[in-house]
């Protein structure tokens, strides 16, 4: 077997495990809505984190572009491919520790997601290409333009859903009311 096709079946087993272990925590692989979405477009919905691809999606891209430049930080000589596994890998996990009753509870408590369940394990798969699609792009935009395309995706998604990475993270490590209730809208 070629040795580049080794950090796609890493890959391969990352989207197996976390599949694996989302299921074993009690996730849905589907919507119980009964029905299968490749893109759910309503923010504050039902389906959000239900769907393959909802508008929070565009946040596990930023994933990929983070991972993509801190690895290529800490890991210069490992080759791209495996970089981009080792950031699938970290998302993996991260699908995993988010979907836990500790994290759901503290984004319920954090932010305005108050009917946030968790995701199914469709939508978690596609958070984990999602990040993929991120360190892949990074890749080939470079420092500069991944850092603008950063800024400007935080930006629509901040006008659009009125949430992003940035403010998700804010308001995880420091509640704000005020920011939770601008978030709601109010």
């Amino acid at each position: 077997m070629k040795r580049r096709l080794w950090p796609w079946l890493a890959v391969a087993a990352a989207l197996a495990a976390a599949a694996f272990e989302l299921r074993r925590q009690g996730r849905l692989w589907l919507c119980s809505c009964g029905h299968f979405r490749v893109w759910y477009g309503d923010a504050w919905g039902a389906e959000t984190s239900q769907q393959l691809f909802d508008p929070y999606s565009f946040t596990h891209v930023l994933h990929g572009f983070a991972f993509c430049g801190l690895l290529a930080l800490l890991l210069p000589r490992v080759g791209w491919r495996w970089r981009v596994a080792l950031a699938v890998a970290a998302e993996a996990l991260w699908e995993v520790f988010e979907n836990t009753e500790f994290v759901i509870n503290r984004y319920r408590e954090a932010t305005a997601a108050l009917g946030y369940n968790g995701d199914t394990v469709v939508n978690s798969l596609g958070d984990v290409l999602a990040c993929a699609a991120g360190a892949l792009l990074a890749r080939r935009l470079g420092l500069v333009r991944t850092l603008l395309l950063f800024a400007l995706t935080e930006a629509v998604l901040l006008f659009w859903i009125r949430d992003s990475l940035l403010l998700n993270i804010i308001l995880l490590v420091y509640p704000s009311e005020k920011l939770r209730a601008w978030q709601a809208g109010h």
